[in-house]
């Protein structure tokens, strides 16, 4: 459980230079790798699960692979939106998905490559001026800048709208 203490009245504006804020998870894995279990959880309260060693197995719980992708997903879509958006173009929806690719290695396991794979409607935007846009959301989202010691590849989509 997280101990909510923020500052009362604390606000965030990101247009401020000096806009900074501070998100928390937090993971409790109890017992060995090959007969524990995990929690993990975030200071919102969205997220409340169970993560397991489910990566090497296709189980039912979560796993961190999947978390980081689901991050980045999200990440993605929201900075793609934003730039189509600031580009002029109104954005019906975004979706995206994360392949992130665990390989095991000569030093142990490591995430070796993502891949963000997106659809999208965005009425009335030219296929290149689409593409210019997704390539500066992969390279600008925040979760890309702090998951570039992985390669990123971006297979982006423009939908009929």
């Amino acid at each position: 459980m997280f101990d909510h203490q923020g500052l009362p009245g604390q606000t965030f504006d990101p247009t401020e230079e000096s806009a900074v804020t501070i998100r928390t998870a937090r993971a409790e894995w109890k017992g060995n790798l090959a007969a524990g279990s995990g929690t993990v959880e975030t200071e919102s309260g969205a997220l409340n699960t169970s993560y397991s060693k489910s990566r090497f197995e296709g189980g039912q719980e979560s796993n961190p692979e999947e978390l980081i992708g689901a991050a980045h997903a999200a990440c993605f879509s929201m900075a793609f939106s934003h730039g189509l958006a600031e580009a002029g173009f109104e954005p019906k929806r975004v979706a995206t998905s994360a392949r992130v690719h665990l390989e095991k290695g000569s030093s142990g396991f490591s995430v070796t490559r993502i891949e963000l794979v997106c659809e999208a409607e965005v009425p009335g935007i030219p296929d290149g001026k689409f593409q210019e846009a997704a390539t500066a959301a992969k390279e600008g989202c925040p979760i890309s800048k702090a998951l570039s010691a992985v390669p990123i590849e971006l297979d982006a989509r423009l939908l009929p709208s």
